[in-house]
């Protein structure tokens, strides 16, 4: 039987679903010299990007500061898209990064970056092979077919910031998909499904490939980012439509990443033109 209290379900009312262990993660991740100056675990919240955007403006929060909801109640996607899942089915965090010495031409790769350290992440902590749709879906494999399970959203913190933030399905069931085309990493069959341990793995490595790519000064081939995301990404080698604003369509094969993060697409006159991440309304399977 459910347990219950007077108020409504108890944190404890889903059993699969254990809450996370705030104390716990601060003591495996924030260390002298390390990326993550602190991590913060609040039952409910509307927004983490939101919330860690306002405390980057207020002064209140530094450098590595993560911010994880137990539940979402205003999770956006790109272009201000809805996100919704149950309370502690899946992680939804946000962290905030100051990249003071790279160019600021080269920010554009945090949220590329990010799906990198996820991926990674992942694979070593859930045993699940994470595939990267550009610009920032997050897919797995469920019954033999590409399903979204999660999603990057980078936004400007101030002058001298970026809130990096990352929703992913982690138990939700068939039963709970928002669309059928969504997933987790339950039904992609994960060895683990752990919330702590999978975020501690993405944060880990989310710390090792930003410090790399901090330190080639945001270089995207020599600190590898541009090679590693490429080698992941669905996106290539498949024929895609690029809605773009005003109505224009660009159809083609996708056949690279561009040094600025851009999807490039052979047209079927020939041509090869680079869409960015902000300049695209859908991308889909043409």
């Amino acid at each position: 039987m459910t347990p219950h209290n007077a108020s409504g379900p108890s944190r404890w009312s889903d059993l699969d679903r254990p809450p996370l262990n705030g104390t716990a993660l601060r003591h495996a991740l924030v260390r002298e010299g390390g990326l993550w100056s602190s991590v913060d675990v609040v039952q409910r919240t509307g927004s983490t990007n939101s919330d860690l955007v306002a405390r980057a403006a207020s002064g209140t929060a530094a450098e590595g500061a993560v911010l994880v909801a137990e539940e979402q109640t205003a999770g956006r996607g790109r272009l201000d898209r809805r996100w919704t899942a149950p309370p502690r089915s899946g992680l939804f965090f946000s962290v905030l990064l100051r990249p003071a010495d790279v160019p600021l031409e080269r920010w554009g790769w945090l949220p590329l970056l990010t799906g990198v350290a996820v991926a990674t992440g992942l694979s070593r902590a859930a045993g699940v092979d994470t595939a990267l749709k550009w610009p920032n879906d997050l897919l797995v494999t469920v019954d033999g077919d590409e399903r979204k399970a999660g999603g990057i959203l980078a936004e400007r913190a101030g002058e001298d910031g970026v809130v990096v933030g990352v929703g992913l399905n982690v138990t939700l069931r068939a039963d709970e998909l928002p669309v059928p085309q969504a997933g987790s990493l339950a039904l992609a069959n994960a060895v683990s499904t752990d919330r702590d341990t999978l975020l501690r793995s993405v944060l880990r490595s989310l710390e090792t490939w930003y410090d790399r790519w901090r330190a080639a000064a945001g270089d995207p081939v020599a600190s590898t980012l541009q090679e590693t995301y490429a080698a992941g990404c669905a996106t290539l080698g498949r024929q895609v439509r690029a809605e773009l604003p005003g109505d224009r369509d660009l159809v083609g094969e996708a056949v690279a990443i561009d040094g600025d993060g851009r999807l490039v697409i052979a047209t079927e006159k020939g041509t090869r033109e680079a869409v960015g991440a902000g300049d695209i309304v859908h991308l889909r399977p043409a």
